[in-house]
């Protein structure tokens, strides 16, 4: 086979496995109440929104947009990319200037009345010299 042939086959069968998949994966979309301990500020409450962008979403690999609301503190936008019921999460606060961002790996779980919860835990390198805390959120109904 020439190799022109070769190369246009190669191209054809790597432009078929990056061919996206519909998301058959679980939207965990919706609005969490959350409980945190972060490690330099202590106890604190907040609530999460998860948003699934469909469009980038993928087989059962889904991809969010994030945002943490504290009470006192801000909001945390982001994203986040879960594979099944693992999560991964990338947060900034919207006052730059306090360098309060970070990733956070959260495990998703069903509560006893059927509600999506998950716990994460996440690290910043650099507020207030580098943190980390753990938050569990439980969906509203």
């Amino acid at each position: 086979m020439p190799r022109l042939a070769l190369l246009l086959l190669a191209a054809a069968a790597t432009a078929a496995q990056a061919a996206p998949q519909p998301f058959t994966g679980i939207d965990y979309s919706g609005r969490y109440e959350c409980q945190g301990q972060d490690d330099h500020e202590g106890p604190y409450t907040g609530t999460v929104t998860l948003a699934l962008v469909r469009e980038q979403s993928s087989g059962r690999h889904g991809a969010y947009r994030f945002e943490l609301e504290v009470p006192g503190y801000g909001r945390y936008p982001g994203q986040a990319a879960s594979d099944g019921a693992q999560m991964a999460i990338h947060f900034a606060l919207t006052d730059q200037a306090t360098k309060d961002y970070g990733t956070g790996i959260a495990r998703f779980s069903r509560t006893r009345d059927g509600r999506w919860q998950f716990s994460k835990w996440y690290y910043e390198p650099e507020f207030k010299g580098g943190n980390f805390g753990t938050e569990t959120c439980t969906q509203l109904k």
